[in-house]
C-alpha cells in the first residue's frame, strides 16, 4: 500500500518541525514537503500532490479561504488545522460541500485524522 503524503504548512517554524518530526517516524506517512509562507500553498499542493494538508488553525471551527479554494480544487484532499497557541485541532474534508469536525488535540487525534479516522473530540460527538 502506498504511504499516505503529507505537505506540512504550520507556522511557527516550532509547531511545523514538532509536527513533521512525529509524523515522519509513522511507516506509513510520507512527509512530501514544508512550506513556510501562505502563498506557497497552492503551488505546493499542485507539486507535491499530497493525500492530507497540515496547516495552522487561525480561528476554531473558521477554515480560512486559502484552505477552502484548495479544498474545492482538490477535493480529495483533507486538511488538519492545528492551533498552536491553544489546544485545539480541526479535521476538513470535501465531498459535495466541505465538512469540518473537532478532532481531538493530541498526537493520536492528529494521526488519525492523517489515516482518515479522525477521533471526534470528546463531548461534541
Amino acid at each position: 500500500m502506498a504511504p499516505i503524503r503529507v505537505l506540512v504548512a504550520n507556522r511557527p517554524r516550532l509547531i511545523r518541525e514538532l509536527v513533521t518530526a512525529t509524523i515522519a517516524e509513522q511507516p506509513d506517512i510520507e512527509v512530501v514537503g514544508e512550506i513556510q509562507q501562505d502563498e506557497d500553498l497552492q503551488i505546493a499542493v499542485e507539486e507535491t500532490k499530497p493525500d492530507v494538508l497540515i496547516v495552522a488553525l487561525e480561528h476554531t471551527g473558521t477554515l480560512s479561504d486559502l484552505c477552502e479554494s484548495i479544498l474545492r480544487n482538490n477535493p480529495r484532499i483533507r486538511v488538519i488545522a492545528i492551533a498552536s497557541d491553544r489546544n485545539s485541532s480541526m479535521f476538513y474534508s470535501a465531498s459535495l460541500h466541505i465538512q469540518s469536525n473537532q478532532i481531538e488535540a493530541s498526537e493520536a487525534g492528529v494521526l488519525g485524522a492523517i489515516r482518515g479516522k479522525p477521533q471526534i473530540a470528546a463531548g461534541l460527538q
